[in-house]
C-alpha cells in the first residue's frame, strides 16, 4: 500500500501490485476465452511499465506515428495502429511499426493500398466500422453519435469490402460492462456478419472495463467465446484502455492556500483540473479525494481550486472531517488511466512527477519535469 507521505507533491504515483492484479485478471480472460487484449497507448502509455505489461498482454495499440514508435522501441513489439487519417508523410514510417493498419474510410485505404502491397513487411489491413450502436451518453466520448467522423456505416460497404481487407475494427464502448460488450458483438454480426466469415481478424475495441469491481467478468467470458464459436476462423481483439490501469494509482497535492468569497472557501493546490485533470472538466466528472465526501452538514467544505489561472479550473466543495490547513495533502483517486496521457503545461504551472510504488514498498520517481520541458514544447 502507498504511504503517500512519502511520495513528493505533486506526482502522480503508480503503485505496481495494482497493476499487477489488473494484468493477472486479464491474462485469465485471455486463457478462457482465446481473444488477445493489448493495450491500448491512448489510455495508458506509462512506458517505464511496458516490460510488465508485455508478460501478460498481447501487444499495444497506437493512435498516431509516435505513439506505434514507442510501442516499437520500448514494448519491442509492432503496434496495431489506427488513426482517423494518415499523414502521407508519415505513412512509410507508420508501416515500418506496425503489424495491422486499420482505416477509417474506404478511400484512405484504397489510397494507401499500394503503398501497403509494396511494403517489405507483412502487415494486416483492415477498416473501423461503425455498427450504429454505442451505449456512451457523453457525446464527446460516443464514436456512434449521429454524424460520428469515426468509422464507415452498413450502407457505404453495401457493395462489400475492398480486396485485400482483412479486419474490421469497430471502438464503440467506454468503461462500459460485459452487457454493452454482448449488444456491440450483436450489432457487428447484425451489420457486418456477412463480412466475417472472408476476414482474418475482429478488434472490438475498447471500453471494457473488465477490471471494475462489479463487472460481470463471466458474462463477457461467455459473450466471447460463443462469439469464437460462431466464428472459429477469427483472431479476435480486444483493446482496452482504462482497464489495463483502473485504479492502480492516484495523484498527491498539497494544500498551498485557502481563500474566502461569498462565503464559499477554496482550498488552492498544486496540480490543476485544467491542466493535469482535463477529463474532470471535459467528461465531466467528480474526481474522488481520499478522507473527503460530499458535502455533509456540519463538516468543514471546501472547493477544490486547481492552480492554473481560468476561472473554471475548480471542484464543487467536498466535506472533510477536520478543518484544511495550507500543508496538508490531498490524494486524487484513480489519476493514472486517460489522466496522464492528457496533462498539458499550461500556463507554465509545475508538471506532476511520475512516480512508481514497488511491490517491495520502495519509491521510484522515475520522471521529474522542468523549465526545459515547458520551454521546448514552444518556439
Amino acid at each position: 500500500m502507498i504511504d503517500y507521505t512519502n511520495v513528493p507533491s505533486p506526482s502522480f504515483v503508480l503503485e505496481a501490485a495494482r497493476l499487477k492484479t489488473n494484468l493477472e485478471l486479464i491474462r485469465s480472460v485471455q486463457e478462457r476465452t482465446g481473444v488477445q487484449v493489448i493495450l491500448a497507448l491512448k489510455g495508458f502509455s506509462m512506458w517505464r511499465m511496458f516490460p510488465m505489461i508485455s508478460g501478460y498482454l498481447h501487444g499495444a495499440t497506437a493512435s498516431s506515428l509516435f505513439e506505434a514508435r514507442l510501442i516499437y522501441e520500448e514494448m519491442g513489439v509492432k503496434a496495431h495502429t489506427y488513426s482517423p487519417a494518415y499523414l502521407p508523410d508519415e505513412f512509410s514510417r507508420v508501416m515500418r511499426y506496425s503489424s495491422h493498419i486499420t482505416f477509417n474510410s474506404v478511400a484512405q485505404y484504397l489510397r494507401y493500398r499500394e503503398e501497403l502491397a509494396l511494403s517489405e513487411e507483412r502487415i494486416s489491413p483492415g477498416l473501423r466500422v461503425n455498427p450504429l450502436y454505442s451505449e456512451v451518453e457523453t457525446q464527446l466520448y460516443n464514436p456512434a453519435a449521429p454524424g460520428s467522423r469515426l468509422g464507415i456505416t452498413p450502407e457505404h460497404l453495401a457493395s462489400g469490402l475492398p480486396e485485400g481487407v482483412e479486419g474490421l475494427h469497430a471502438h464503440t464502448l467506454c468503461e462500459s460492462s460485459a452487457e454493452a460488450t454482448e449488444r456491440l458483438i450483436g450489432a457487428v454480426e447484425t451489420h457486418f456478419g456477412g463480412f466475417l466469415p472472408h476476414l482474418k481478424w475482429v478488434n472490438f475495441g475498447g471500453g471494457h472495463l473488465m477490471t471494475r469491481k462489479g463487472y460481470d467478468l463471466e458474462r463477457l467470458i461467455g459473450a466471447l467465446k460463443a462469439f469464437k464459436t460462431r466464428h472459429p476462423h477469427l483472431e479476435v481483439i480486444l483493446e482496452p484502455g482504462s482497464a489495463i490501469a483502473w485504479e492502480t494509482g492516484e495523484l498527491v497535492a498539497t494544500v498551498l492556500d485557502i481563500v474566502e468569497s461569498g462565503g464559499i472557501k477554496t482550498a488552492i493546490v498544486d496540480v490543476s483540473f485544467t491542466a493535469h485533470m482535463p477529463d474532470t472538466l471535459e467528461m465531466p466528472y467528480r474526481p474522488k479525494i481520499l478522507g473527503a465526501s460530499d458535502p455533509v452538514p456540519g463538516k468543514p467544505a471546501y472547493r477544490i481550486g486547481g492552480v492554473s489561472c481560468p476561472a473554471g479550473d475548480f471542484m464543487e466543495a467536498y466535506a472533510f472531517e477536520r478543518p484544511l490547513e495550507v500543508g496538508d495533502r490531498l490524494v486524487f483517486w484513480d489519476m493514472i488511466h486517460y489522466t496522464m496521457v492528457k496533462t498539458t503545461m499550461f500556463n507554465g504551472v509545475k508538471h506532476p512527477n511520475i512516480c512508481l510504488w514497488h511491490e517491495d514498498g520502495a519509491l521510484e520517481v522515475v520522471r521529474q519535469f522542468g523549465y526545459e520541458d515547458f520551454r521546448n514544447r514552444l518556439s
